[in-house]
């Protein structure tokens, strides 16, 4: 970790500690080096930065590609490791910045589902991770994260201190899709980048919440 980045790091542990009570669990599943795809569900923006704290390797965050143009906060992202996409996260460009994060062994943060939650509940995955992942060799951790909905939802202007925890599952590879996939046909591909999303999606929702599924829903 860079010093900018240490002291971002330091920070969110500090409020995730003191006033959202957090909880990790199995951050050991995470390679300290190396390339790795973490997927994780998305409910909130404190999605993000909850599931980067937890862990003690400097992660690769996705941001919005006009919010570089900003001279201090573009100098911010790009120390952060923040990776310029498009809107939606998709097109070349951005696929391209992800790559290389990960060729050069970082770790970066996708969400299959796309955007945030509207109700609370997981969505279906979109193919795009699919696509990624099927692209690179890095092994996918699925992460979930809990609580984080109900402290900064989509409806919710100011974050409330509720309880929020992160759990990260097994590695998951995919060396057979990715042998399968640089011989088949187009449809086949499309069907393959879908398969590995609707797989990542499945262990996400199998990490399940704790012993005390109230305070975590």
């Amino acid at each position: 970790m860079n010093a900018v980045y240490f002291l971002g790091w330091s920070f969110y542990r500090l409020v995730f500690a003191s006033y959202f009570r957090w909880r990790v669990f199995n951050p050991e599943r995470v390679p300290l080096k190396g390339p790795v795809i973490l997927a994780a569900n998305h409910a909130s923006f404190l999605d993000p930065p909850l599931i980067g704290s937890g862990l003690h390797r400097d992660i690769n965050y996705l941001a919005r590609k006009s919010l570089f143009r900003y001279p201090v906060l573009g100098w911010i992202l790009r120390t952060v490791n923040a990776v310029p996409v498009d809107r939606d996260g998709g097109g070349a460009a951005g696929l391209k910045a992800i790559m290389d994060r990960l060729h050069a062994g970082g770790a970066i943060i996708l969400f299959p589902e796309g955007t945030r939650t509207v109700d609370g509940k997981l969505q279906p995955a979109r193919s795009g991770i699919g696509l990624t992942v099927i692209k690179s060799d890095a092994p996918v951790v699925p992460v979930r994260v809990f609580g984080t909905y109900q402290a900064w939802g989509r409806s919710i202007r100011i974050p409330r201190p509720v309880p929020v925890a992160v759990k990260y599952g097994e590695p998951m590879h995919f060396e057979g899709l990715r042998a399968e996939a640089r011989a088949c046909s187009k449809a086949r591909l499309k069907e393959i980048y879908q398969l590995v999303a609707d797989e990542i999606m499945a262990a996400i929702a199998r990490l399940e919440p704790f012993e005390d599924k109230a305070q975590f829903p």
